[in-house]
C-alpha cells in the first residue's frame, strides 16, 4: 500500500490495527449444524394389488452423550474453525449417519438464547430430500442409533383475531414421528401478526415428547418448507426413479403435502416436468401403466 493508506480514529492502518485486534473483546457464541434428511418409502401392505401406500420419513439419531442422553435428535454437530458452515454440515452427516455427499439447501438459522443449555448455540439448519434405497445409514461418534421415522404433520386448533387494521392467525401443529419402537410427538404453536403493512410470525413449543433440544420447532419449520419448494421446483424428483407412473408421482406430493390431490389438476400442474415414454409397468397384479420421466429442460421460472 502507498502512503496515502487509510488510518483509522487512533492512527492505525488496517494492518496495524488487524495485528493488534483483541478477539477476547467480545464473546464468541459456538456455532452448530443440523440436517434435515428427509424420504417418501413405501409402507408394508397386506394386498399386493393396490399401489403401495407411501409415508414420509425423517432421519433421526439418538444421543448417546449428554445434553438429552437417551432422546432422539437431529444429525448435527459443532463447526470448526477451520471448516466453512457447509462443509461442517457434510463432515457431521458422515460421521454421524454414514450419509455422503449428498446436497443440501440451507434452511434457516436458530438462535435463541436458552436453545442449547450447554451454552450459547447458534445453528444453521440444511435440509434434503433423499432415496433412501440409496442411503446405508449407520450411527456413528456420540449418536447411539440412526433410524428413520415416519412423519405425520396436522392442523390441531385454529383461532383467528381480526384487528381494525389487521388480524392474528393462531393455530396449533401436531408432530408425530413414529419409529420401530418410539413414539415421539410434538405441539409447535405459530402466530401469524398482521397490522398495517407489518407482518411477524412467531413459533414456539408447546409440548415436546422424546425430541431433543428445539429439534420440534426446526422440523416443523422444514416440514412447511418442504411442503412449499414441491410446489414450485423440482426437489420431488429426487425420490422418483428413472421412469415412474403419474400415480406415483400423486402420491409422493400428496404424503409431502398431507392432503389428497385430484388427478386431473394434478396432471395439469406437472405436465411440462414429466416426459412420456413408450414403456409401460409390468407389475403382476396391477394393470399396465404408462411410464414417465423427469423432464429435465422444464422450464423453473
Amino acid at each position: 500500500m502507498d502512503a496515502m493508506e487509510l488510518r483509522d480514529r487512533s492512527g492505525l492502518t488496517e494492518k496495524e490495527f488487524l495485528q493488534s485486534y483483541d478477539v477476547s473483546l467480545y464473546e464468541r457464541p459456538s456455532v452448530t449444524v443440523d440436517m434435515l434428511i428427509f424420504t417418501v418409502t413405501d409402507k408394508e401392505q397386506d394386498n399386493y394389488r393396490k399401489l403401495p401406500e407411501k409415508a414420509l420419513q425423517l432421519l433421526l439419531i439418538k444421543r448417546g452423550e449428554h445434553p438429552y442422553l437417551g432422546q432422539w435428535a437431529l444429525p448435527g454437530g459443532f463447526v470448526a474453525m477451520h471448516e466453512s458452515i457447509e462443509e461442517a454440515a457434510q463432515r457431521e452427516l458422515k460421521s454421524e449417519t454414514n450419509i455422503d455427499s449428498i446436497y443440501m439447501e440451507q434452511l434457516f438459522t436458530w438462535g435463541d438464547v436458552g436453545r442449547d443449555p450447554r451454552t450459547r448455540v447458534i445453528s444453521c439448519s440444511y435440509m434434503a430430500l433423499v432415496d433412501r434405497t440409496a442411503m446405508d445409514v449407520k450411527a456413528g461418534d456420540d449418536a447411539d442409533e440412526a433410524r428413520w421415522f415416519e412423519v405425520t404433520y396436522d392442523l390441531f386448533q385454529e383461532k383467528r383475531t381480526n384487528f381494525d387494521d389487521g388480524f392474528e392467525y393462531e393455530k396449533l401443529m401436531k408432530i408425530a414421528l413414529k419409529g420401530e419402537l418410539e413414539l415421539l410427538t410434538a405441539t409447535i404453536k405459530i402466530v401469524e401478526t398482521l397490522k398495517g403493512r407489518s407482518t411477524k410470525m412467531i413459533t414456539e413449543i408447546v409440548e415436546c415428547k422424546g425430541i431433543a433440544f428445539d429439534h420440534a420447532q426446526i422440523i416443523e419449520y422444514a416440514i412447511r418448507r418442504l411442503q412449499n419448494k414441491i410446489e414450485y421446483t423440482d426437489i420431488v424428483f429426487n425420490l422418483m426413479p428413472p421412469l415412474f407412473t403419474l400415480s406415483e408421482l400423486q402420491q409422493v406430493y400428496e404424503v409431502i403435502l398431507g392432503k389428497e390431490l385430484l388427478a386431473a389438476a394434478f396432471r395439469r400442474k406437472i405436465a411440462n416436468m414429466v416426459v412420456e415414454t413408450n414403456e409401460y409397468t409390468k407389475d403382476a397384479g396391477h394393470r399396465p401403466s404408462k411410464l414417465y420421466r423427469f423432464n429435465s429442460n422444464w422450464n423453473r421460472y
